[in-house]
């Protein structure tokens, strides 16, 4: 019986840290209409939710959204913003991954971590009519709404 709880028990810690692992980063504030689209759903986002790759952040006319990524990027998410997290890896002992994400409209800020400073380069921010390599430590992206 006790073999059988230690096996169950060891399952249990492999599920949780396989789950542990997609986790990118972590809303730390949110105010306002904010989602996470996440698997075809709408999910009302609060600080200490966690976001993963493929995740869109969506806010409304009055939402921000302040994510921190496990590299100790920090994303700030300005209103009336959709920004997709393509791509996220990060090792915490090399420093070394990856960080791709669009933004398709609105405002993104970013402060980058560990990962840009290990790497320049490592973070790729898509929009509409460019792709920015980051190199540097902080920048603002804005992307209007196309005019009809």
């Amino acid at each position: 019986m006790r073999g059988a709880m230690t096996l169950a028990g060891l399952a249990l810690a492999v599920v949780a840290f396989g789950a542990a692992a997609e986790d990118a980063g972590q809303i730390k504030t949110a105010q306002g209409s904010a989602q996470i689209e996440r698997d075809g759903q709408r999910i009302a986002v609060a600080p200490g939710f966690h976001v993963r790759q493929s995740d869109s952040i969506i806010t409304g006319d009055d939402g921000t959204v302040g994510v921190t990524l496990a590299d100790n990027s920090r994303l700030s998410i300005g209103p009336n913003t959709v920004v997709s997290l393509d791509k996220y890896s990060f090792d915490s002992t090399t420093y070394e991954g990856q960080m791709d994400a669009s933004i398709r409209k609105g405002t993104l800020a970013v402060i980058s971590g560990k990962l840009v400073k290990h790497t320049p380069g490592a973070m790729r921010i898509h929009t509409p009519a460019s792709i920015m390599g980051v190199r540097g430590t902080k920048f603002i992206v804005h992307v209007s709404e196309p005019q009809s």
